[in-house]
């Protein structure tokens, strides 16, 4: 691992430690140091866990974000078969930041969607950091109702810091086709899940996970606005991100107090980027059971089910 976060930074000097010796004895130094590089390793999986055992908000915050965390499109790579990428809005234009398609999950044909970040400085510029515009959304739209024709279960995947707030969306409608994607999810006669794998930020989040079942990665969060928009409305300082991130109870485990999220998926010791397959394997799982959990359901079912979720969201754990 190459990219350490600002409190892992005790971490990455024992790391760097071991390694160094490591280097020391590939170098043909004649040195034993595999005890003492042992020992190292022992020592920063001791402490790996103490900074892991209870993040603070602002903490997953980074986590979530962090440029290793998987993807996607990694997702989408390891968990689906004979995944069809579909394209473009049949209006405007084909917005990178959002992937979707025909596949399978297992034997099930689903349509899958997602929120793409980029994983270099190319792939991140190309698809807008994962800030989709409205185009993303119509595209979202086109895919949600081929999916109602057909009778497909949608998995939606989220990681965004929020739609695009460029003038060119604005003036192509980006309100209105968030607010187009959010209803029809809603309107969705099939069952409908989705994963906050990163970041879940504001309406551009909303707009793919109103959903019969929503689920979040242990580090990821889910939030109106992020802390460092918050602190610069509240407090006129970005600095304060971090008193704005306790106060928006944005973490898997404040959102499933609230209802908000149905459940939390647990990430590898360290987060998602130091175990990416083990990562994936649990969000595969989670789509799996949520997927079954709604098997059966009518459509009206299925509508009933959903409009009572965000009718009934926020009664739980208002005492708290």
């Amino acid at each position: 691992m190459t990219n350490y976060l600002d409190f892992e930074k005790p971490l990455a000097e024992i790391e760097g430690k071991a390694e160094e010796l490591r280097a020391m004895a590939r170098a043909g130094e004649g040195v034993d140091v595999e005890a003492e590089a042992g020992a190292l390793d022992k020592k920063a999986a001791q402490l790996l866990t103490e900074l892991y055992k209870d993040l603070t908000p602002w903490r997953k915050c980074q986590v979530a974000r962090h440029p290793e965390r998987p993807h996607c499109k990694d997702y989408i790579e390891a968990l689906f078969r004979e995944y069809t990428p579909l394209a473009g809005d049949r209006n405007f234009a084909d917005d990178h930041a959002v992937m979707g398609g025909l596949a399978r999950l297992d034997d099930t044909p689903v349509m899958v969607i997602g929120h793409e970040k980029g994983n270099d400085t190319k792939s991140r510029i190309e698809r807008n950091f994962g800030m989709a515009r409205p185009e993303g959304y119509r595209k979202a739209i086109r895919l949600m109702d081929l999916a109602d024709r057909f009778n497909l279960p949608v998995v939606t995947l989220i990681d965004t810091p929020g739609a695009y707030p460029g003038k060119g969306a604005e003036e192509r409608g980006q309100s209105e086709a968030i607010a187009r994607s959010t209803e029809k999810c809603l309107q969705l006669g099939v069952p409908l899940v989705s994963v906050i794998i990163g970041e879940g930020g504001s309406g551009g989040a909303v707009a793919f996970a109103s959903a019969n079942r929503v689920a979040m990665l242990e580090h990821s969060v889910y939030s109106v606005i992020s802390p460092e928009g918050c602190a610069s409305i509240l407090w006129k300082d970005a600095e304060k991100m971090r008193e704005a991130a306790e106060a928006l109870r944005l973490t898997a485990q404040d959102l499933k107090k609230l209802g908000v999220v149905d459940r939390i998926i647990p990430e590898p010791k360290g987060g998602a980027h130091r175990g990416a397959s083990e990562a994936i394997a649990s969000v595969g799982k989670a789509i799996g059971e949520m997927l079954d959990d709604l098997k059966g359901q009518d459509r009206k079912s299925l509508l009933q089910d959903r409009r009572r979720k965000y009718l009934d969201m926020g009664s739980k754990g208002l005492a708290a």
